[in-house]
């Protein structure tokens, strides 16, 4: 069988200040296998982005266990959760996080340029010239993310997500930041990255494009409301 990439039980996150206790998340069970496309949507406030910090290692539930490919993450220190994280995890965010200084090129190099055992130029050039490919951004590969548009930065944003070949991709709000246009061309580019064989776990509070998923996922107050999965419909 088949050990997923995230396994998640029973997990609770609490955020607490002096004068309240706010219950982000309760309860959640969820597995995602390699391979899926998968959307989490709901209101506001309902957890979403907290779930996906967690599942990608950027926070640690309150309660609860995280399982990352059969690692019980919920035994790790913050070192070695982090090592994890950036060998293994991708994130696209809405904001786009590009370093306006460096060139697209080399704003996709950094993941590999700062691992921890950085390949040779040669085997960096092979695989940001193949991402800038996916992408559809190779011509753009020596100008400034300020010489771009919202959705060719968003592009450039999956390159580098896409560069250290991670298992999973996480995906906050990629198009919070685009117009309509730009927004169904980061989508598309998505799905066809997922056709071929990327893992995917998209937040979006746009239902266009949560139903774009195979398997759609709806929380509400920090529980999971119910699950979708297109071979259902």
């Amino acid at each position: 069988m088949t050990i997923p990439i995230i396994k998640i039980q029973k997990l609770n996150k609490v955020f607490s200040t002096d004068d309240m206790i706010t219950h982000a998340l309760q309860g959640i069970d969820l597995e995602i296998q390699q391979g899926e496309y998968i959307s989490i949507s709901g209101p506001s406030g309902c957890g979403k982005s907290t779930l996906l910090s967690i599942m990608g290692l950027l926070d640690f539930a309150t309660t609860g266990q995280l399982f990352f490919e059969g690692v019980d993450v919920s035994t790790l220190s913050l070192e070695q959760a982090a090592v994890i994280r950036n060998k293994k995890i991708g994130f696209i965010f809405q904001q786009f996080n590009l370093i306006d200084d460096l060139s697209v090129y080399e704003n996709i190099a950094l993941p590999l340029r700062y691992a921890k055992q950085p390949p040779s130029d040669k085997k960096i050039k092979e695989k940001v010239d193949y991402c800038l490919d996916v992408v559809g951004m190779s011509t753009m590969a020596r100008r400034r993310p300020t010489q771009l548009s919202g959705g060719q930065q968003q592009s450039i944003a999956i390159a580098r997500a896409l560069v250290a070949e991670p298992s999973i991709l996480f995906v906050d709000e990629p198009t919070g930041n685009l117009d309509s246009k730009a927004s169904d061309q980061i989508m598309a580019t998505l799905e066809a990255l997922n056709n071929q064989g990327t893992t995917l776990c998209i937040v979006t509070h746009d239902i266009r494009y949560a139903e774009m998923a195979k398997r759609k996922i709806y929380l509400l107050d920090g529980q999971v409301l119910g699950q979708t999965h297109l071979d259902n419909q």
